[in-house]
């Protein structure tokens, strides 16, 4: 899916580097810190984003982070 998405990371930890974006109609996508745009490799709790959608292993996972 290359669609342009909404929404806010509601968790993300930074020793894992892993996290999640709710769009926003609520439903979740996981997320790795490889997955942001701008390559910092974090991203606070809160912060809106926009993000597209990568299917991964049978599921689909929020890609291209960007905070918006």
């Amino acid at each position: 899916m290359s669609e342009n998405l909404s929404g806010v990371v509601v968790a993300f930890d930074d020793s894992a580097g892993l996290g999640e974006v709710e769009r926003d109609d609520g439903v979740r996508f996981p997320f790795h810190c490889i997955e942001i745009a701008d390559g910092t490799r974090e991203i606070a709790v809160g912060t809106w984003v926009t993000f597209e959608l990568l299917c991964k292993l049978g599921r689909y996972e929020a890609a291209r982070i960007a905070p918006t």
